[in-house]
């Protein structure tokens, strides 16, 4: 490949979808619905990633000698560390506190989304093509890194494979902690509880059966069924619950409408309504989305106080649907013990890190390995916890 040409782009638009998402999917078995072109177009067209929101976008893309784009990443220079889940608040407090700038900084990821992905998207090719890209959009990286005065770059929630190899390359590894749901062949739900401990299995049971005694309607919603009163419905249970935990508001009305719109057939809503009224009223709801193999569990929104109806919805659903569809695995996201008594066990997590500083460099690097081996050390014994049968 020798001639190789780096673009760099103020917007996901100005990138064809069919030449990004060939690059994203290739061959890929979890066909994850965040690095679609799709996606990250409608976080962008909605107005929630953008300069002013603290998320420039300065995606990459490279062009083959025959002008056909070959490979390319999501990447966004940032004015702040919020919307990540990989938290550096404490390297940006050190680092400023030396009297040097941490913001801007470089961040490869899918904005407020902590779902495991690639993150060097390379189109079908050889494997020494493919190694001969994957450095190509690093050096890109370095150089934007360079031409900004950034103080890092960082991707974040990349894959396994991703991560030992760019660690190779001289960036610092990174790892964290999520809670995952795996299918180890089950038929049924009834099938899944039998795998745990008699004590789990009843407590299961019982929190199911008191989400069900509310007299509300439970209904799963996707493609079609998301109509724009639908997602409306659902932002307004969004906006209550950020509000609840004192949370930011990052996605607005107009991102869950794109997303009914341009990903439908992705999004697996999972709902409770009200009917008792004219019109019944959607109380509560779980906005999944779907890949290949996994279910990705995303935004949990509610009106009220309704007993374990939250585990029913973005617990129990979700694994139900994904015996039922045959799915591999459910990532429930990040903080909760409470996930493990309900079958979502400790799950490692990756992410890279470049600093542009030397000094600093070495001072986060020996940080890094003391932080790595205590998520080790937190993640197996947390699975000593878990509600299977020992």
């Amino acid at each position: 490949m020798s001639q190789l040409r780096v673009e760099v782009h103020p917007g996901i638009n100005t990138i064809p979808p069919e030449a990004w998402d060939r690059c994203a999917q290739n061959n890929a078995p979890d066909n994850n619905p965040f690095i679609s072109h799709a996606f990250l177009s409608a976080l962008e067209e909605s107005g929630s990633v953008n300069a002013e929101t603290g998320w420039q976008p300065q995606h990459l893309t490279i062009m083959g000698d025959n002008g056909t784009i070959v490979a390319c990443a999501p990447l966004y220079l940032k004015s702040h560390s919020y919307g990540e889940y990989v938290f550096d608040w404490s390297w940006a407090n050190a680092y400023e506190r030396a009297g040097r700038a941490y913001y801007p900084k470089l961040q490869s990821a899918v904005p407020f989304s902590p779902v495991t992905g690639k993150r060097l998207l390379i189109a079908p090719t050889t494997p020494e093509e493919t190694k001969e890209l994957r450095l190509a959009l690093i050096n890109a990286m370095l150089q934007i890194l360079q031409q900004y005065e950034a103080s890092s770059l960082h991707l974040t929630f990349t894959t396994e494979q991703e991560w030992h190899e760019l660690k190779a390359a001289g960036l610092l590894a990174r790892t964290g902690m999520q809670y995952h749901w795996e299918n180890n062949g089950y038929q049924s739900f009834d099938d899944f509880l039998s795998a745990l401990s008699s004590r789990k299995r009843k407590a299961i049971r019982k929190e199911r059966r008191e989400a069900h005694s509310h007299g509300l309607e439970i209904k799963t919603l996707t493609g079609d069924d998301l109509t724009s009163e639908i997602c409306d419905q659902f932002y307004q249970l969004y906006l209550n619950t950020v509000d609840k935990k004192y949370a930011h508001d990052y996605l607005n009305r107009d991102f869950f409408q794109l997303l009914g719109s341009k990903l439908a057939s992705k999004v697996i809503l999972s709902t409770a309504w009200d009917q008792s009224y004219a019109s019944p009223i959607m109380v509560a709801g779980a906005l999944n989305l779907v890949g290949g193999d996994t279910l990705y569990g995303r935004n949990w929104g509610s009106h009220g106080h309704y007993p374990n109806l939250h585990f029913e919805l973005c617990y129990y659903q979700a694994i139900d649907y994904a015996i039922t569809h045959g799915l591999k695995r459910v990532e429930a996201g990040a903080q909760g013990e409470h996930k493990i008594q309900r079958g979502y066990l400790p799950t490692k997590t990756y992410s890279l890190h470049g600093i542009s500083d030397p000094n600093f460099r070495d001072a986060i690097a020996r940080f890094l390995q003391s932080e790595n081996s205590a998520v080790d050390r937190e993640i197996e014994m947390l699975c000593e916890l878990g509600p299977f049968k020992k």
